[in-house]
């Protein structure tokens, strides 16, 4: 893939693994569209790069989501990647949770039905365009769960399966899955052991990506995944209290 010369629209732009993103891309040379919903990171990217686009939006809701797809339509027609990293985690048990279905709308609808319906929304745009690529951010947790957060692996394996089904469809437009580990972000303080940095992730994503490696396990998903082929009831054993 073409590292340089390309819009690319981030979700979940301004931190964790998303801000690594829009840093390393807009180091390369790439105008960046950063979509999230905390203002005030958007504007210190935006000030501290000029290569880089703020849009405000909520990814949970539909409108805010044909809002996005507008916006590109009209403002930036030679938008030619989107990478859908936008995700949330809740811990939980599921019985015992009292917000449980405020919790399983919210994680549902930014982990999987926005990178799902970002993508029909924008496929248009992208299959105009040269080196046109859709990158979706899903985690090791879609391919052996652990216990405490059911939803959020229930979201991220049907985007794995989704990314696979939607590679086999589209000729013109090339599709990634960046397949992470425990990543040292936000997101997960105070959860796990041995992560990553984001760093880390971004130059072996952008190692994969420049060769055309279309589905991208990073770090210790490689170990989980060639345990889960020999051993599927290890791996589940490994990963349950995770």
């Amino acid at each position: 893939m073409q590292l340089t010369n390309n819009k690319i629209m981030i979700t979940g732009a301004t931190d964790g693994i998303g801000k690594a993103l829009t840093e390393k891309f807009i180091e390369l040379g790439n105008e960046v569209i950063g979509v999230g919903r905390n203002n005030q990171k958007l504007n210190e990217l935006a000030e501290n790069y000029p290569q880089f686009i703020p849009l405000r939006a909520d990814l949970s809701k539909h409108e805010e989501l044909e809002r996005i797809a507008m916006f590109i339509k009209n403002e930036h027609p030679d938008l030619n990647v989107l990478i859908n990293n936008a995700g949330v985690q809740y811990n939980y048990l599921f019985a015992e949770e009292l917000h449980v279905l405020n919790k399983i709308e919210h994680e549902v609808a930014v982990n999987l039905l926005a990178p799902l319906k970002l993508t029909a929304l924008l496929l248009p745009t992208l299959k105009l365009n040269k080196h046109s690529a859709i990158v979706n951010v899903s985690s090791g947790l879609g391919l052996v769960p652990k216990m405490s957060a059911p939803v959020y692996c229930g979201t991220k394996a049907g985007l794995h399966i989704y990314t696979q089904a939607l590679r086999h469809q589209l000729k013109q437009v090339k599709v990634f899955e960046i397949i992470p580990p425990l990543v040292d972000t936000t997101m997960t303080t105070g959860r796990g052991k041995g992560k990553i940095s984001t760093a880390r992730l971004v130059d072996e994503f952008i190692n994969s990506y420049r060769n055309n490696r279309y589905e991208i396990s990073i770090g210790k998903v490689k170990l989980l995944k060639a345990i889960h082929r020999i051993s599927p009831s290890l791996a589940a054993l490994i990963m349950k209290d995770r």
